[in-house]
Protein backbone atom coordinates (compact mmCIF):
# COMPACT_ATOMS: atom_id res chain seq x y z
CA UNK A 1 0.00 0.00 0.00
CA UNK A 2 1.50 3.35 -0.38
CA UNK A 3 2.41 5.75 2.28
CA UNK A 4 -0.36 8.05 2.82
CA UNK A 5 1.04 11.59 3.36
CA UNK A 6 -2.37 13.01 4.95
CA UNK A 7 -2.56 10.37 7.65
CA UNK A 8 1.21 9.52 8.29
CA UNK A 9 0.80 9.24 11.98
CA UNK A 10 -1.92 6.41 11.40
CA UNK A 11 0.37 4.78 8.98
CA UNK A 12 2.99 4.43 11.24
CA UNK A 13 1.03 2.75 14.21
CA UNK A 14 -0.20 0.30 12.23
CA UNK A 15 3.16 -0.82 10.76
CA UNK A 16 4.73 -0.85 14.38
CA UNK A 17 1.71 -3.13 14.78
CA UNK A 18 2.41 -5.12 11.93
CA UNK A 19 6.10 -5.79 13.08
CA UNK A 20 5.35 -6.22 16.89
CA UNK A 21 2.86 -9.18 15.53
CA UNK A 22 6.14 -11.01 14.43
CA UNK A 23 4.45 -12.09 11.62
CA UNK A 24 5.82 -9.89 8.82
CA UNK A 25 9.58 -9.11 8.08
CA UNK A 26 11.12 -5.61 7.75
CA UNK A 27 11.40 -6.30 4.19
CA UNK A 28 8.11 -7.44 3.76
CA UNK A 29 6.72 -4.41 5.71
CA UNK A 30 8.57 -1.88 3.56
CA UNK A 31 6.95 -3.39 0.49
CA UNK A 32 3.60 -3.24 1.99
CA UNK A 33 3.58 -0.07 2.79
CA UNK A 34 5.95 1.39 0.46
CA UNK A 35 8.83 2.81 2.60
CA UNK A 36 12.48 1.74 3.22
CA UNK A 37 13.95 -0.48 5.45
CA UNK A 38 15.60 2.15 6.93
CA UNK A 39 12.80 4.48 7.41
CA UNK A 40 11.31 1.06 9.50
CA UNK A 41 13.91 0.90 11.55
CA UNK A 42 13.95 4.56 12.44
CA UNK A 43 10.21 4.39 13.48
CA UNK A 44 11.12 1.25 15.58
CA UNK A 45 13.59 2.21 17.51
CA UNK A 46 11.90 5.81 18.36
CA UNK A 47 8.90 3.34 19.35
CA UNK A 48 11.32 1.68 21.61
CA UNK A 49 12.64 4.93 23.31
CA UNK A 50 9.82 7.28 23.31
CA UNK A 51 6.17 4.77 22.45
CA UNK A 52 3.41 6.37 20.44
CA UNK A 53 5.08 9.54 20.86
CA UNK A 54 7.95 9.02 18.79
CA UNK A 55 6.75 8.20 16.02
CA UNK A 56 5.01 12.09 15.75
CA UNK A 57 6.59 14.11 12.94
CA UNK A 58 9.86 16.07 14.63
CA UNK A 59 10.73 19.56 13.34
CA UNK A 60 13.50 19.66 10.76
CA UNK A 61 15.04 22.78 12.44
CA UNK A 62 18.53 23.07 13.79
CA UNK A 63 19.01 23.25 17.31
CA UNK A 64 21.53 25.89 17.19
CA UNK A 65 22.05 28.48 14.39
CA UNK A 66 25.31 29.55 14.46
CA UNK A 67 25.14 31.97 12.05
CA UNK A 68 22.05 33.76 14.19
CA UNK A 69 22.54 37.42 14.67
CA UNK A 70 22.75 38.24 18.09
CA UNK A 71 20.44 39.96 19.96
CA UNK A 72 22.47 42.98 20.60
CA UNK A 73 22.68 43.53 17.48
CA UNK A 74 19.39 43.39 16.56
CA UNK A 75 17.79 45.75 19.23
CA UNK A 76 20.89 48.36 17.40
CA UNK A 77 19.07 47.44 13.63
CA UNK A 78 15.53 48.01 14.93
CA UNK A 79 16.71 50.80 17.61
CA UNK A 80 18.29 53.07 14.08
CA UNK A 81 15.43 52.36 11.98
CA UNK A 82 13.10 53.80 14.39
CA UNK A 83 14.98 56.73 14.41
CA UNK A 84 14.84 57.12 10.83
CA UNK A 85 12.00 55.58 9.81
CA UNK A 86 11.97 55.92 5.90
CA UNK A 87 15.78 54.85 6.06
CA UNK A 88 16.08 51.19 4.37
CA UNK A 89 18.57 48.26 5.45
CA UNK A 90 21.24 50.14 3.27
CA UNK A 91 21.37 53.07 5.09
CA UNK A 92 20.66 51.33 8.65
CA UNK A 93 23.88 49.24 7.93
CA UNK A 94 26.03 51.87 6.85
CA UNK A 95 24.88 54.39 9.30
CA UNK A 96 25.86 51.75 12.12
CA UNK A 97 29.33 51.18 10.64
CA UNK A 98 30.00 54.60 10.93
CA UNK A 99 28.98 54.73 14.28
CA UNK A 100 30.23 51.23 15.30
CA UNK A 101 33.29 50.83 12.95
CA UNK A 102 35.05 47.85 15.10
CA UNK A 103 31.97 45.78 15.24
CA UNK A 104 31.12 42.91 12.60
CA UNK A 105 27.74 44.02 10.78
CA UNK A 106 25.19 41.58 9.30
CA UNK A 107 24.66 41.80 5.48
CA UNK A 108 22.13 44.05 4.27
CA UNK A 109 20.15 41.35 3.31
CA UNK A 110 20.27 39.74 6.75
CA UNK A 111 19.05 43.81 8.38
CA UNK A 112 16.17 43.96 5.59
CA UNK A 113 14.91 40.69 7.32
CA UNK A 114 15.24 41.58 11.03
CA UNK A 115 13.33 44.95 9.79
CA UNK A 116 10.76 42.94 8.05
CA UNK A 117 10.14 40.60 10.94
CA UNK A 118 9.62 43.61 13.42
CA UNK A 119 7.07 44.94 11.10
CA UNK A 120 9.25 47.87 10.06
CA UNK A 121 9.22 47.66 6.36
CA UNK A 122 6.59 48.41 3.99
CA UNK A 123 5.28 45.96 1.57
CA UNK A 124 6.81 46.76 -1.73
CA UNK A 125 3.74 47.00 -3.85
CA UNK A 126 3.75 45.89 -7.88
CA UNK A 127 2.97 48.72 -10.15
CA UNK A 128 1.69 47.52 -13.48
CA UNK A 129 3.76 48.95 -16.68
CA UNK A 130 3.06 49.66 -19.73
CA UNK A 131 4.08 46.54 -21.58
CA UNK A 132 6.69 47.31 -23.98
CA UNK A 133 7.17 48.37 -27.15
CA UNK A 134 7.65 45.48 -29.69
CA UNK A 135 8.18 47.14 -33.10
CA UNK A 136 11.04 48.75 -34.67
CA UNK A 137 10.71 52.33 -35.03
CA UNK A 138 10.13 54.28 -38.19
CA UNK A 139 13.45 56.28 -39.57
CA UNK A 140 13.40 59.38 -39.40
CA UNK A 141 15.67 60.74 -42.28
CA UNK A 142 12.85 62.97 -43.81
CA UNK A 143 10.54 65.39 -42.39
CA UNK A 144 7.27 64.01 -40.85
CA UNK A 145 8.65 60.69 -41.04
CA UNK A 146 8.76 60.33 -37.04
CA UNK A 147 7.41 63.55 -34.85
CA UNK A 148 7.93 63.11 -31.26
CA UNK A 149 5.96 64.39 -28.33
CA UNK A 150 6.13 64.71 -24.96
CA UNK A 151 5.10 67.13 -21.25
CA UNK A 152 8.08 69.34 -20.19
CA UNK A 153 8.27 68.69 -16.86
CA UNK A 154 5.53 70.53 -14.91
CA UNK A 155 6.17 73.27 -12.62
CA UNK A 156 4.11 76.34 -11.31
CA UNK A 157 3.88 80.03 -12.60
CA UNK A 158 3.89 83.08 -10.40
CA UNK A 159 0.35 82.38 -9.41
CA UNK A 160 1.32 79.24 -7.89
CA UNK A 161 -0.99 77.54 -10.61
CA UNK A 162 0.56 74.31 -12.27
CA UNK A 163 1.95 74.45 -16.13
CA UNK A 164 2.24 71.61 -18.43
CA UNK A 165 4.14 72.36 -21.27
CA UNK A 166 3.23 69.72 -23.80
CA UNK A 167 5.38 69.62 -26.81
CA UNK A 168 5.78 68.67 -30.65
CA UNK A 169 8.95 68.56 -32.91
CA UNK A 170 10.01 66.95 -36.32
CA UNK A 171 12.73 64.51 -35.72
CA UNK A 172 14.14 65.05 -39.24
CA UNK A 173 14.52 69.07 -38.82
CA UNK A 174 14.14 69.60 -35.27
CA UNK A 175 11.50 71.86 -36.54
CA UNK A 176 9.26 72.82 -33.14
CA UNK A 177 5.72 72.48 -34.24
CA UNK A 178 3.49 72.42 -30.88
CA UNK A 179 4.44 74.12 -27.43
CA UNK A 180 1.72 74.35 -25.64
CA UNK A 181 0.95 75.04 -21.35
CA UNK A 182 -1.74 73.33 -20.08
CA UNK A 183 -3.30 72.85 -16.90
CA UNK A 184 -3.75 69.02 -16.64
CA UNK A 185 -1.92 66.61 -19.03
CA UNK A 186 -5.04 65.08 -19.82
CA UNK A 187 -6.35 63.35 -22.53
CA UNK A 188 -8.95 65.65 -22.99
CA UNK A 189 -7.23 68.78 -22.77
CA UNK A 190 -3.92 67.45 -25.07
CA UNK A 191 -5.89 66.13 -27.93
CA UNK A 192 -7.56 69.49 -29.35
CA UNK A 193 -3.73 70.81 -29.17
CA UNK A 194 -2.38 67.54 -31.03
CA UNK A 195 -5.43 67.77 -33.79
CA UNK A 196 -4.40 71.86 -34.27
CA UNK A 197 -0.71 70.92 -34.86
CA UNK A 198 -2.09 67.79 -37.67
CA UNK A 199 -4.25 70.10 -39.65
CA UNK A 200 -1.40 73.43 -39.12
CA UNK A 201 1.44 70.88 -40.82
CA UNK A 202 -0.42 67.17 -42.31
CA UNK A 203 0.23 64.20 -40.59
CA UNK A 204 3.69 62.06 -39.72
CA UNK A 205 3.93 58.59 -40.25
CA UNK A 206 4.67 58.19 -36.27
CA UNK A 207 4.68 59.78 -33.29
CA UNK A 208 6.99 59.19 -30.54
CA UNK A 209 6.30 59.14 -27.00
CA UNK A 210 6.96 58.26 -23.59
CA UNK A 211 4.88 55.51 -22.17
CA UNK A 212 3.09 57.66 -19.30
CA UNK A 213 -0.59 59.11 -19.78
CA UNK A 214 -1.83 60.30 -22.13
CA UNK A 215 -0.22 58.71 -24.64
CA UNK A 216 0.07 55.51 -23.57
CA UNK A 217 -1.52 52.98 -20.57
CA UNK A 218 -1.34 49.80 -19.18
CA UNK A 219 -3.72 47.81 -21.26
CA UNK A 220 -2.88 45.69 -24.12
CA UNK A 221 -0.46 47.32 -26.66
CA UNK A 222 -0.01 50.08 -24.27
CA UNK A 223 -3.05 51.67 -26.03
CA UNK A 224 -4.79 54.72 -24.60
CA UNK A 225 -7.34 56.68 -26.38
CA UNK A 226 -5.24 58.99 -27.35
CA UNK A 227 -3.39 56.41 -29.55
CA UNK A 228 -6.29 54.52 -30.77
CA UNK A 229 -7.20 57.96 -32.32
CA UNK A 230 -3.98 57.78 -33.55
CA UNK A 231 -3.84 54.98 -35.55
CA UNK A 232 -7.36 55.53 -36.95
CA UNK A 233 -5.62 58.24 -38.43
CA UNK A 234 -2.96 56.09 -39.66
CA UNK A 235 -0.08 57.23 -37.73
CA UNK A 236 1.69 54.72 -35.83
CA UNK A 237 1.98 55.21 -31.73
CA UNK A 238 5.66 54.20 -30.90
CA UNK A 239 6.84 54.15 -27.56
CA UNK A 240 10.19 54.49 -26.16
CA UNK A 241 11.45 51.80 -23.42
CA UNK A 242 11.15 52.66 -19.79
CA UNK A 243 14.00 54.56 -18.51
CA UNK A 244 15.82 55.21 -21.78
CA UNK A 245 14.86 58.62 -22.44
CA UNK A 246 17.67 59.18 -25.32
CA UNK A 247 15.96 57.30 -27.47
CA UNK A 248 14.09 60.27 -27.89
CA UNK A 249 17.21 62.52 -27.11
CA UNK A 250 16.86 64.72 -29.74
CA UNK A 251 12.73 65.94 -28.40
CA UNK A 252 14.46 65.87 -24.67
CA UNK A 253 17.90 68.04 -25.90
CA UNK A 254 15.16 70.89 -26.91
CA UNK A 255 13.27 70.25 -23.16
CA UNK A 256 16.50 71.66 -21.96
CA UNK A 257 16.50 74.76 -23.97
CA UNK A 258 13.10 75.19 -23.10
CA UNK A 259 13.14 75.24 -19.52
CA UNK A 260 16.57 77.38 -19.54
CA UNK A 261 14.47 79.95 -22.09
CA UNK A 262 11.24 80.21 -20.78
CA UNK A 263 10.85 78.57 -17.36
CA UNK A 264 13.97 80.05 -15.43
CA UNK A 265 11.97 81.83 -13.36
CA UNK A 266 8.34 80.66 -14.76
CA UNK A 267 6.31 83.55 -15.92
CA UNK A 268 3.88 85.10 -13.60
CA UNK A 269 0.59 83.37 -15.03
CA UNK A 270 -0.52 81.07 -17.83
CA UNK A 271 -0.72 83.66 -20.71
CA UNK A 272 2.36 85.35 -20.22
CA UNK A 273 4.16 81.32 -19.83
CA UNK A 274 2.90 80.78 -23.60
CA UNK A 275 3.50 84.28 -25.11
CA UNK A 276 7.26 83.24 -23.38
CA UNK A 277 6.69 79.47 -25.18
CA UNK A 278 5.51 81.35 -28.60
CA UNK A 279 8.70 83.59 -28.90
CA UNK A 280 10.98 80.16 -27.97
CA UNK A 281 9.19 78.65 -30.78
CA UNK A 282 9.39 81.46 -32.67
CA UNK A 283 13.80 81.86 -32.42
CA UNK A 284 14.15 77.82 -32.09
CA UNK A 285 12.50 77.31 -35.87
CA UNK A 286 13.69 80.76 -37.17
CA UNK A 287 16.51 81.95 -35.64
CA UNK A 288 18.83 79.66 -34.40
CA UNK A 289 21.18 77.43 -36.08
CA UNK A 290 21.39 73.83 -35.44
CA UNK A 291 24.69 72.23 -35.08
CA UNK A 292 22.60 68.60 -35.76
CA UNK A 293 21.91 70.80 -39.35
CA UNK A 294 25.10 71.96 -40.23
CA UNK A 295 24.16 75.04 -38.47
CA UNK A 296 21.23 75.05 -41.10
CA UNK A 297 17.77 76.60 -39.47
CA UNK A 298 15.35 74.01 -38.60
CA UNK A 299 12.29 75.98 -40.67
CA UNK A 300 15.19 75.77 -43.74
CA UNK A 301 14.57 72.18 -43.68
CA UNK A 302 10.98 71.49 -42.53
CA UNK A 303 8.51 71.61 -44.61
CA UNK A 304 4.88 70.65 -44.29
CA UNK A 305 3.93 66.92 -44.89
CA UNK A 306 1.54 65.95 -47.88
CA UNK A 307 -0.79 63.87 -46.14
CA UNK A 308 -3.45 66.02 -44.86
CA UNK A 309 -5.93 65.73 -41.74
CA UNK A 310 -9.20 64.08 -43.37
CA UNK A 311 -12.82 65.74 -42.72
CA UNK A 312 -13.39 62.30 -41.22
CA UNK A 313 -11.74 59.96 -39.18
CA UNK A 314 -11.47 56.53 -40.89
CA UNK A 315 -13.17 53.28 -39.97
CA UNK A 316 -11.01 50.82 -39.73
CA UNK A 317 -11.48 47.56 -41.76
CA UNK A 318 -9.11 44.21 -42.34
CA UNK A 319 -8.81 42.32 -45.01
CA UNK A 320 -10.43 38.46 -45.67
CA UNK A 321 -7.58 36.89 -43.70
CA UNK A 322 -8.94 38.49 -40.47
CA UNK A 323 -11.96 37.71 -38.39
CA UNK A 324 -13.25 40.44 -36.61
CA UNK A 325 -15.35 41.02 -33.60
CA UNK A 326 -16.28 44.63 -31.99
CA UNK A 327 -14.93 45.59 -28.42
CA UNK A 328 -18.03 45.63 -25.75
CA UNK A 329 -18.66 48.43 -23.58
CA UNK A 330 -16.44 46.63 -20.78
CA UNK A 331 -13.46 45.79 -23.17
CA UNK A 332 -14.01 42.36 -24.13
CA UNK A 333 -14.66 40.61 -27.35
CA UNK A 334 -16.60 37.48 -27.53
CA UNK A 335 -14.40 34.56 -29.30
CA UNK A 336 -16.13 31.11 -29.68
CA UNK A 337 -18.28 31.64 -26.75
CA UNK A 338 -15.76 32.54 -24.40
CA UNK A 339 -15.53 36.18 -23.30
CA UNK A 340 -11.91 37.78 -23.83
CA UNK A 341 -11.05 41.28 -22.34
CA UNK A 342 -8.71 43.41 -24.86
CA UNK A 343 -9.05 47.03 -23.34
CA UNK A 344 -11.71 49.32 -22.67
CA UNK A 345 -9.53 52.23 -24.67
CA UNK A 346 -11.02 49.58 -27.47
CA UNK A 347 -14.64 50.07 -26.71
CA UNK A 348 -16.53 50.00 -29.93
CA UNK A 349 -13.92 49.98 -32.43
CA UNK A 350 -13.01 46.08 -34.29
CA UNK A 351 -10.19 44.23 -33.48
CA UNK A 352 -8.77 41.67 -36.20
CA UNK A 353 -7.64 38.00 -35.48
CA UNK A 354 -5.34 35.95 -37.87
CA UNK A 355 -4.84 32.96 -36.96
CA UNK A 356 -0.79 31.88 -36.97
CA UNK A 357 -0.61 28.16 -35.17
CA UNK A 358 -2.82 25.51 -33.04
CA UNK A 359 -5.22 27.56 -31.13
CA UNK A 360 -3.24 30.76 -32.01
CA UNK A 361 -4.34 33.76 -32.83
CA UNK A 362 -2.75 37.22 -33.41
CA UNK A 363 -4.86 40.33 -32.46
CA UNK A 364 -4.77 43.67 -34.08
CA UNK A 365 -5.99 47.15 -33.94
CA UNK A 366 -5.60 48.02 -37.29
CA UNK A 367 -1.68 47.52 -38.20
CA UNK A 368 -0.97 47.81 -34.58
CA UNK A 369 -0.03 44.49 -32.62
CA UNK A 370 -1.95 43.77 -29.47
CA UNK A 371 -0.44 40.42 -28.77
CA UNK A 372 -1.67 36.35 -29.14
CA UNK A 373 -4.91 34.89 -27.88
CA UNK A 374 -4.59 31.59 -26.80
CA UNK A 375 -7.79 29.41 -27.19
CA UNK A 376 -6.85 27.40 -24.21
CA UNK A 377 -6.06 29.53 -22.38
CA UNK A 378 -8.33 32.64 -22.70
CA UNK A 379 -6.13 34.64 -22.44
CA UNK A 380 -3.90 37.19 -24.67
CA UNK A 381 -0.30 37.79 -24.49
CA UNK A 382 2.35 39.52 -26.01
CA UNK A 383 4.71 37.08 -27.37
CA UNK A 384 5.03 36.41 -31.04
CA UNK A 385 6.34 32.89 -31.07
Amino acid sequence: MPWKETSAMDQRVRLIGDYLEGQWSVTELGKAYGVSRRTIYKWIERYETDGVEGLKQRSRAPLSHPNRTCAEIVDMIVKEKLAHQRWGPKKVVARLETLYPGRPWPAVSTAGEILRRQGLVRPRYLRRRTPPYTEPFVGCEAPNAVWSADFKGQFRTGDSRMCYPLTLSDNCSRYLLACRGLRRPTTEATRPWFEWTLRQYGMPRAIRTDNGSPFASVALGGLSQLAVWLIKLGIRPERIETGHPEQNGRHERMHLTLKQETAMPPQPDLRKQQQAFDRFAQEYNHCRPHEALGQKLPASVYQPSPIKYPDRIPEVEYDSSFAVRHVRHNGEIKWKGHMVYVGQALTGEPVGLLEVGEDLWQVNFSFHYLGVLDERTGRITLHKD
